[in-house]
């Protein structure tokens, strides 16, 4: 896996094996474990508890979010992101290292990178391989937990990343960007069940690309090669405007995340998804079996 790769959104299980031996946890390198399960079949929590990477917090995607919306996991406010992210001991200048623990290698740990960026945070990398291969490749793992010296954090968010439901419902005619479905294919074509108690359905006019194409068996990253042609071969156009949408604004950031290994940083993400849409979107906006 090449350097690039690895500097513009992932660091290596043994890049994060050196920096921890080099730094003790703190403000310069904060490491989070992102692990979260919809449906709860797994507790994140609980098994943070029981077993992480030495030095890491638990970042807690349903406390980090708005809370007054009736949309899932949307995005927090700026001064809500700064004051949570603050209080794990997290700076401006930290460098931030997210992972979770699903068999998949890398799920929610995209959407923590992706908040971060959005938020302005220029050094924040999700760990390559995730839990999953860190116990695997039988690094240590500890059930301490650290109480860090809350930092001042300052956060800014740039809103061009962000697409809202009048975004995605004006592009419906002006088509002004790509808008591309991350969810397994049997849920965007309707033939599969979406959890909860929405039906399956997609935006019209998106495309399917589900983000397990883009990991390996192992749970790792696909080349940059292998990147570029899976967006090429279902004809998207990384030269122009892109948005990603999924259930709930989670597995789009994985797409967001592989096309800014690159070298697209303006990719957006619909944060209300197809939850939101499927709620609010009039009939034949949606297409549904």
């Amino acid at each position: 896996m090449s350097q690039q790769l690895l500097s513009r959104a992932l660091v290596s299980i043994n890049w994060l094996v050196g920096a921890l031996r080099a730094n003790t946890p703190g403000p310069a390198l904060r490491v989070l474990d992102a692990s979260f399960y919809y449906p709860p079949i797994r507790d994140g929590r609980k098994e943070y508890e029981e077993k992480h990477i030495p030095g890491a917090l638990y970042f807690d995607i349903d406390e980090c979010k708005d809370k007054t919306s009736p949309y899932e996991v949307m995005l927090p406010t700026e001064g809500a992101f700064a004051k949570y992210v603050g209080d794990f001991g997290i700076n401006n200048d930290s460098h931030v290292v997210v992972y979770d623990a699903d068999q998949l290698g890398i799920y929610y740990a995209a959407r923590v990178w992706w908040m971060f960026k959005v938020f302005g945070h220029q050094k924040v990398s999700v760990l390559d391989g995730g839990f999953r291969n860190w116990v695997k490749q039988g690094h240590p793992v500890t059930s301490e937990v650290i109480k860090p010296k809350p930092e001042a954090y300052r956060a800014v968010l740039d809103s061009s990343r962000v697409r809202k439901f009048e975004d995605i419902q004006r592009n419906l005619s002006s088509k002004e960007f790509q808008l591309v479905d991350s969810r397994p294919a049997g849920r965007y074509a309707g033939t599969d069940p979406e959890p909860g108690e929405i039906f399956p359905g997609h935006i019209p006019g998106s495309l399917s690309l589900p983000f397990t194409s883009f990991l390996t068996e192992e749970g790792f990253e696909k080349t940059p090669e292998e990147l570029q042609r899976l967006f090429q071969d279902k004809g998207i156009d990384l030269r122009k405007p892109l948005t990603i949408t999924c259930r709930r604004g989670v597995t789009a950031c994985q797409l967001a995340m592989a096309s800014y290994i690159l070298g697209k940083e303006d990719t957006a993400v619909y944060d209300g998804s197809w939850y939101e849409w499927f709620h609010r979107a009039k009939p034949e906006e949606k297409v549904t079996p």
